[in-house]
């Protein structure tokens, strides 16, 4: 999600907010009938990002799957939202005129303080009702600290965290297992001072 938290919008259709996408320079977010205007995100989140974008985009190449950044919508039937994911691999069949995923099998957030409880909380639980997700990763914007987020055979997810000496390895790909440093993750940031991020829970509020 955004870096700030711009105005949001309540009580709107699917709809409505898929027309409202269509026409808009400015991406939004759709939770159980509230929009919320997505702000620009910092040069490391964009980095991070890239870094493991690029990687994964290498590793499918020549299968079917193919792995979205930044722009493709997620739809999630089951938690009526349509989110924004930072990076999604999903397997399904290409179609040249869709504007959303449904079944990803990967999905990777980049926090920031403004999102984290969003990506923390709201987010984990409405990915986990996706059928085929298999990973969620959430990479730390401000540390070397990475939380992967595994289903196990059972159904029960496994946490992990990685950090600034250890392989971020992922089981969901085709094309064998995916496995990258840590630090090639975070390659080009300089990394501040730890900060104390921020705890600020997410509201809907209508725009004034």
């Amino acid at each position: 999600m955004s870096e700030s938290s711009p105005p949001s919008l309540q009580n709107v259709t699917v709809e409505e907010y898929l027309k409202l996408e269509e026409r808009s320079s400015t991406r939004h977010e759709f939770v159980s009938g509230c929009v919320f205007a997505m702000a620009g995100a910092t040069d490391a989140h964009n980095i991070i990002c890239g870094n493991l974008f690029s990687a994964v985009h290498a590793h499918l190449r020549g299968t079917v799957c193919m792995a979205y950044v930044n722009d493709m919508k997620l739809h999630i039937k089951a938690a009526s939202s349509f989110y924004y994911p930072d990076i999604m691999v999903t397997c399904e069949p290409f179609k040249a005129k869709s504007v959303f995923k449904v079944s990803p099998v990967l999905i990777v957030e980049v926090l920031s303080p403004s999102t984290k409880q969003i990506d923390r909380r709201e987010k984990l639980v409405a990915y986990r009702k996706l059928d085929l997700l298999r990973e969620y990763v959430i990479v730390h914007q401000n540390r070397m600290l990475i939380e992967i987020h595994r289903k196990q055979s059972d159904g029960q997810w496994q946490v992990n965290e990685l950090r600034a000496t250890d392989k971020l390895t992922l089981e969901s790909l085709p094309g064998g297992v995916f496995c990258i440093p840590v630090a090639d993750i975070y390659d080009r940031i300089e990394l501040p001072r730890l900060v104390e991020e921020s705890e600020d829970e997410y509201e809907c509020e209508l725009a004034t």
